[in-house]
């Protein structure tokens, strides 16, 4: 009998034993983790927070997913990068270039910062026969694809996302058709650009033949790809905006977020129901930040990490053992991506231009190691001429080695375009300056990129030109430029500090030069002009020759401009010296030779900027006349006396200026103090400390589009005030 009732229990626990394996085989099985990242624009830094969370927990995720700015995180996340050096380069990367297309002034060529001071506005507007075109969005996303690029070079040779580190899946949406399109292979940072297009700001992305746009507009908590993914337990962290009250739709743009609120808001709502009860779903508090507070990093960072922290309970259900966790962080570890040899190198350009162009300007190499910053710098500078809408590059992999891929688009609203300018001195005493311009720059004339600019100014300096700019090789370091100007302004002629006359010069001429570019910043120039110049007396006394005075000289031109902006700039600088050789042979009617040089150097430290000045123009032989006459006076010229009060045949200037910047990013303003002394001559040897004059003044303004808005007030040594508003002044137009 007790034999009877013992075999049960042995058969029990033989079965137990026997079964064994098979049990712990399972508790060592764990549940697949999908990690799901919304979009919501700057506040998908709060995405950064939770994955800090869920690394301090051990949380291991198995596959990541993400839309818009939530597929920015994901892709560096699944890519290897560490929250540590996440949130560091979050925090230093320079958010507002991402919304800006241009590369920066000093990857412009030479020719065009010699008139950028006069047609700053470059709106984007092309024109054609057929009329007049705009691009896809306000930002073509240059400069953004070059960050991503950057930001993602480690994994620049991953095709296939579930190569990374982490499967990765970045979600766009289908421009044409509204559907989602779920991005699994190709260049991670392209794949990143386009979930993050958003429609109207940034320009569509075009991928096998379809124009991708921000993925929210389809899935903005793409859950259901987690799950065909694989993934048994889903971490969500939906950061999507809340509908605004009536009361809180006020004006345009809140309509307008409205109503892109309602097409994200909807298709969460629809993908929040797939959500389980053993799924997590974190929902940062984001009350009182926007899409667009980038600069709110740290504060983002710590309040998704609470977030998190808030859910640590069901988070610990998916914790692992310390010794497992460092297994999947070593599967992590990002690794050093260095191309020791690019196989070769392969060019996409338009059709306007020929590859060569392209091939002339890259200096990288086939057969060398790849130098990703020289190539960057090379793409801006090709982007820099404006003749495309994007120039980016790619790695693939291939049997032979690392393909480099140079992709340049041309732009869809060109090749013709327009641009504009505005500039205001008033000195509130009588002497006011008002200009609007407009020019139109026809490009990509011919294969080797000759170009035609026509411009117009009309105001109190009316001014019109028209050129033929021909480079004479497809790396555009030799060139030609012949063109037609006509110029007319008028000055003032003072004696003891007493407006005695004004007279008009109207200035009309033809010329034509050959020049080279040295390197980015410089260019040397050989020219020849001829022309006319009529001074008239126009109030006043007589004090000069009702006629018409022929010109005709050759000059030497040498000009190096690194300045990081035409009016405000924070960092290079300027050095220009020109020659003037002008004899009765050439067609003039003076005999005399002529010299004038400028030196202009800044530099910022945090928000202090600090701006140095040196300016001559010299006659060193004959007699140049009144209509060459050397002029000083007004804004940031001795800024406390009138335009063009101190006139001579030799002029020297020197200035220095110190403003601090102050605000926020997007909108900053400046204050600052300056001081001028200098003065003009009959001869510069006529120049003496004691009768040099001197200017101090202060100032203040702010940024805008058209160049910086000033208020300043100027005091001289004469015991004479003055003050000024200004907008749109550069110290390089004191040279041209």
């Amino acid at each position: 009998m007790k034999i009877l009732f013992r075999l049960p229990v042995f058969f029990v626990v033989a079965v137990a034993l026997a079964a064994w394996p098979a049990l712990s085989g399972a508790q060592e099985t764990r549940p697949k983790v999908g990690l799901v990242l919304s979009g919501g624009g700057a506040k998908g830094m709060a995405h950064v927070g939770v994955l800090r969370v869920l690394e301090e927990m051990k949380v291991p995720v198995d596959m990541v997913v993400g839309t818009s700015a939530g597929s920015a995180v994901a892709a560096l996340y699944a890519s290897g990068m560490s929250v540590d050096e996440i949130e560091q380069r979050f925090i230093d990367l320079d958010w507002l270039s991402s919304f800006r297309d241009d590369p920066g002034r000093a990857y412009k060529p030479v020719r065009r910062k010699q008139s950028d001071w006069r047609l700053p506005i470059t709106p984007g507007i092309g024109v054609d026969a057929d009329g007049i075109h705009v691009g896809g969005g306000l930002v073509t996303g240059q400069n953004l694809g070059l960050i991503l690029n950057e930001l993602t070079r480690n994994a620049a040779l991953v095709d296939d996302f579930d190569q990374l580190p982490i499967p990765f899946r970045a979600i766009a949406t289908d421009l044409e058709t509204g559907v989602e399109v779920i991005i699994k292979s190709g260049n991670l940072a392209e794949a990143i650009r386009a979930s993050m297009s958003i429609p109207g700001v940034y320009a569509p992305v075009e991928r096998s033949g379809r124009l991708l746009v921000d993925g929210g507009i389809a899935n903005n908590l793409p859950v259901s790809v987690a799950r065909d993914m694989g993934a048994d337990i889903i971490i969500a962290v939906d950061i999507t905006d809340p509908l605004l009250k009536t009361d809180e739709i006020k004006e345009a743009f809140s309509v307008v977020g409205q109503l892109t609120t309602l097409l994200t808001r909807r298709n969460t709502e629809d993908q929040l129901v797939l959500i389980t009860d053993n799924d997590v779903l974190i929902r940062p508090r984001l009350e009182g930040y926007g899409s667009a507070d980038f600069y709110d990093g740290p504060v983002l960072f710590e309040l998704g990490a609470t977030a998190a922290r808030e859910h640590a309970v069901e988070l610990n259900n998916l914790t692992v053992p310390a010794e497992e966790w460092r297994a999947f962080r070593e599967g992590l570890e990002q690794r050093e991506v260095t191309v020791d040899k690019v196989a070769r190198i392969e060019f996409k350009a338009g059709r306007r231009l020929s590859t060569e162009f392209l091939k002339e300007r890259v200096r990288q190499k086939a057969g060398e190691p790849l130098d990703i910053e020289q190539l960057e710098s090379d793409l801006k500078r090709i982007y820099g001429l404006g003749y495309y809408e994007t120039v980016s590059w790619s790695l693939r992999p291939s049997e032979q080695g690392p393909v480099l891929n140079v992709q340049a688009r041309e732009k869809r609203w060109g090749p013709n375009y327009l641009s504009s300018g505005l500039s205001y001195e008033d000195n509130f005493n009588g002497d006011t300056r008002f200009n609007l311009a407009a020019g139109l720059r026809m490009t990509e004339l011919n294969s080797l990129g000759a170009e035609w600019h026509v411009g117009a100014q009309l105001g109190t300096q009316p001014w019109f030109r028209t050129q033929w700019y021909q480079p004479l090789d497809f790396g555009y370091e030799r060139f030609a430029v012949i063109g037609i100007e006509h110029e007319r302004d008028d000055y003032s002629v003072y004696e003891d500090s007493a407006r005695i006359a004004e007279i008009d010069v109207a200035r009309t001429q033809v010329d034509a030069a050959i020049g080279m570019e040295l390197g980015g910043d410089a260019e040397v120039r050989i020219g020849y002009v001829r022309g006319s110049v009529r001074v008239e007396d126009s109030v006043g006394d007589q004090v000069a020759p009702s006629s018409r005075i022929h010109q005709g000289y050759a000059n030497v031109q040498l000009v190096h401009d690194s300045l990081s902006d035409s009016f405000y700039p924070k960092s290079g600088g300027f050095a220009g010296i020109r020659a003037r050789f002008e004899r009765p042979g050439l067609g003039s009617d003076r005999d005399f030779d002529s010299i004038t040089g400028m030196l202009l150097g800044t530099a910022s430290w945090q928000r202090f900027n600090v701006t140095g000045l040196l300016y001559t123009k010299q006659v060193v032989s004959g007699e140049a006349g009144i209509e060459n006459a050397a002029r000083l006076g007004g804004f940031r010229r001795l800024s406390a006396y009138a335009a063009g009060e101190l006139s001579g045949n030799d002029a020297a200037l020197a200035g220095a200026y110190a403003r601090r910047e102050f605000g926020g990013p997007f909108m900053p303003w400046f204050a600052g103090v300056g001081f001028e002394t200098g003065n003009t001559w009959d001869r510069i040897d006529d120049a003496r400390w004691d009768n040099l004059v001197r200017s101090w003044s202060v100032f203040a303004g702010v940024d805008t589009f058209v160049g910086p808005l000033q208020f300043s007030v100027a005091y001289n040594n004469e015991d004479d005030w003055t003050a000024y508003m200004n907008i749109g002044f550069s110290f390089t137009q004191l040279f041209y």
